[in-house]
């Protein structure tokens, strides 16, 4: 079955448990929000998801092949969870260089046209330090987005936006769902998950609760 589930997954550090006995479904060719207080578990179950923490129990799947067993890390997949490191006196296209040339998953026109798709200028020669806010966050999203992934994971993506960065932001999430992108984000704003998902999903309490 294409797409991402997660079958019966269970995290908890410590005495605290952050949810138990989850199990979700995200089709391919939709955005999926999952929405929650801060501090309610929607960054640890996008880690859980994406591969960068196993669950205690259960077992997440990407097109039936299993993260944390078959694979590591889930295959043409981008990430951006809590707020990306970047070298601070290299600009956003040497960033995102450096990071291509680990992944050796894309090349310079893909790192262009990723930072094209988020406004940013790619000859800029201005360091990361120097950006705002909103400019990381772009950058962020095209870190996410430039090797063409199949899924993206996005946690909170709007976070430091101005009204323009958003409406930008927005419209480019719906043009890659359109392209057939599975896209998967947490957000604490009800409003950017209503207008742009096609199924949302609750976290509170360790529980989840598919809304629509």
């Amino acid at each position: 079955m294409a797409g991402i589930r997660a079958i019966n997954i269970m995290k908890s550090f410590g005495q605290y448990n952050v949810f138990s006995d989850v199990t979700m479904e995200f089709t391919q060719g939709g955005i999926h929000g999952i929405i929650g207080r801060n501090g309610s578990g929607k960054t640890v179950l996008l880690k859980v998801i994406s591969g960068f923490i196993p669950p205690d129990k259960g077992k997440v799947l990407y097109d039936n092949i299993e993260i944390y067993k078959s694979v590591d890390f889930p295959l043409k997949t981008g990430v951006i969870i809590e707020s990306p490191g970047f070298l601070p006196n290299a600009s956003g296209f040497q960033n995102l260089h450096l990071l291509a040339a680990i992944n050796n998953e894309c090349g310079l026109e893909d790192i262009e046209n990723s930072m094209n798709a988020v406004g940013l200028d790619y000859e800029s020669k201005k360091g990361v330090s120097k950006y705002s806010l909103g400019m990381k966050q772009r950058l962020g999203i095209a870190q996410a987005i430039m090797g063409n992934p199949d899924y993206i994971i996005l946690d909170e993506p709007f976070n430091g936006l101005d009204n323009s960065g958003v409406r930008d932001m927005r419209n480019l999430l719906m043009k890659l769902r359109d392209q057939g992108k599975t896209i998967v984000l947490a957000s604490h704003n009800t409003e950017d998950i209503r207008i742009l998902c096609n199924t949302i999903s609750q976290i509170e309490n360790s529980t989840i609760t598919r809304l629509e």
